[in-house]
Order: C-alpha cells, then structure tokens, then sequence
C-alpha cells in the first residue's frame, strides 16, 4: 500500500444489514474506503480481482466455502492481501484455525468501533493485531501447553464438526457448504475416527465443552 494512501478495504459477511452497518462506520473514517462487498467467500473470490482490497473485513460463519477456506484461498491467491476476521465466536479455537490460514488479524463482533478502525490500519501496515481478551487467553493456553481434542481437524473437517454439533443433518450441511451429502458423511466418518465419537451428541458434548457452542 502506498504512503498516504486511503486503506482499500472489502467487507465480507452474509448479513446486508451487517455490511451496511460496517460500511457506513468506515465512510466515516477518513484513511478508509470501502470499495467492495460480498455475501460469501466465491463472491470475495470474484470480487477481489476487479476492486483489488487492500484488506478484507471478512465472517468466518457463511454459507459455501466459508469463513476459514476463504481465508486460504484469498491469501495464497493474493499473496499482499491483508484479512482481518470479524466473528461472533469468540472462543480460542476459531482464532487460532483464521491465523493458520492466513489471517493477519481477529476481533469478535462486540468489539468496539473504534477498535475496528484501528485493527485495519494496524494490518493494513503489515502489523498482526489480535483482540486483548483472546490474546491473552491463547497465551495462556500455550504456556499451559493445553490442546483442545479438534485441533486434528481439517479446516473442512472443522466446519462440518460445527455443524453437526449445532444439530445440522448430513443433507443440510451438504446444501450450505455446496457438497454433495457423500462428502459430508465422509467428513462425518472421519471426525468419529479422529475424536473417538460414536454419534452426533457426542459431537455435540465436545463442542460444548471446547465452548464453540452455546450451551
């Protein structure tokens, strides 16, 4: 990005009213302009190559692809791009696994709008930023050398875990992440084998305890 320059920023997220609520936060910061939006991750894809962001504002919860392959695909595509991940999860998992991909920074929804703000410029200049509260949780988590069972997942196999967990049946699962239900039982297979889980409940009971679902 050049010296001076407006941050060219694209928001990613499935909800209208959320894009819109982002996007007229950033018109009014003057060092940001939003120049693209999209309601999935094959739209990011399709949309990165003509407004050409120089940091993508992106969900991690959408239907297709989702949040986190997104993720892999855009960076290794677009080797300069920056992401920074906006989500409603605000366990130590997801944070993790966005990282991995290639996300340069994560902040829950219910970070103020200020930190928004300051989050993009900070990785719009080639900085890492990630959220205090998740911060300091992940370091201790590591310093405690403390692994969570899922971390052996695929990132597909993450997803289809999150929705099989939330109690989603095989066709349903199939339809939001455009599989076919012979995929989506092939991840299911896998995940059992991985996790030791006999069935869905049990899924579910894990997700639980990792605190990637409500209760």
């Amino acid at each position: 990005m050049k010296s001076g320059a407006r941050i060219r920023v694209m928001l990613v997220d499935d909800h209208a009213v959320v894009r819109m609520g982002f996007r007229m936060l950033l018109s009014d910061t003057p060092d940001i302009e939003v120049v693209a939006e999209a309601e999935n991750g094959e739209q990011a894809q399709q949309l990165c190559a003509q407004a050409l962001p120089d940091v993508v504002v992106m969900d991690l919860s959408m239907p297709g692809i989702g949040g986190l392959e997104s993720i892999a695909r855009l960076t290794a595509r677009y080797p300069g791009l920056r992401i920074l991940v906006l989500s409603a999860h605000e366990d130590t998992i997801h944070p993790k696994r966005a990282l991995k991909a290639g996300a340069a920074g994560y902040l829950s929804k219910r970070s103020a709008a200020e930190e928004l703000i300051q989050a993009i410029g900070h990785i719009a200049a080639g900085r890492m930023y990630m959220e205090a509260a998740l911060a300091q949780r992940m370091t201790l988590q590591q310093l405690s050398a403390q692994q969570n069972p899922v971390d052996v997942l695929s990132a597909r196999e993450f997803e289809v875990f999150i929705a099989l967990a939330k109690g989603r049946s095989v066709n349903a699962i199939a339809e939001v992440l455009n599989l076919s239900p012979r995929t989506v039982g092939t991840h299911l297979y896998n995940i059992k084998q991985k996790l030791g889980a006999g069935n869905q409940a049990e899924i579910a009971l894990m997700a639980l305890h990792a605190g990637l679902i409500d209760p």
